[in-house]
């Protein structure tokens, strides 16, 4: 019971910030640069215009392996045809190699992008993971998440549908 109590504020945290979280609702998202193949990069501003979801985790995280596959069949599998729309899933602290062997053997269709030495998640954050973060039209934090909970995963989905339906 007492592990539970030391464990359970860092499961799901929506919308709260703490010490780990560098960015709040209604801050803009900090430029960054980022591959989304091994041979393109582009720049987050480049987005601009479109609803964004950007999604923290790592092969070896329960948590994060809970979620991905709600990310892909409720969020990726829905709007990824709306074009304005983008989602970046990225692998922190994992190269190339590690993201797309673990995209291709959970045969997620979402692109899974590196980030390694935490380039892009310590934008955001210090630690603690999955992490997700949606970004409104001009570029500014409408929703964060941190750890999974369905509760929370509800509430991002509802919130992407509903921003959606606004930039139509």
């Amino acid at each position: 019971m007492l592990i539970l109590l030391f464990i359970a504020p860092h499961l799901g945290r929506a919308q709260q910030n703490d010490a780990s979280t560098l960015l709040k609702i209604g801050d803009a998202a900090p430029a960054f640069n980022f591959d989304i193949d091994k041979n393109t990069t582009v720049n987050i501003q480049d987005y601009h215009g479109k609803i964004v979801l950007l999604n923290f985790f790592a092969t070896w995280c329960g948590p994060c392996r809970q979620e991905l596959p709600r990310v892909q069949k409720e969020i990726w599998d829905k709007f990824s045809n709306n074009p304005k729309f983008a989602l970046f899933i990225f692998g922190r602290e994992e190269g190339w190699d590690k993201v797309l062997t673990f995209k291709a053997s959970n045969q997620y269709t979402f692109l899974m992008l590196p980030d390694e030495g935490r380039k892009v998640f310590s934008l955001f954050a210090t630690q603690y993971i999955p992490r997700s973060v949606l970004l409104d039209e001009n570029g500014k934090i409408i929703y964060q998440s941190t750890g999974y909970t369905p509760a929370d995963f509800d509430v991002l989905v509802a919130l992407i549908k509903r921003k959606l339906k606004e930039t139509i």
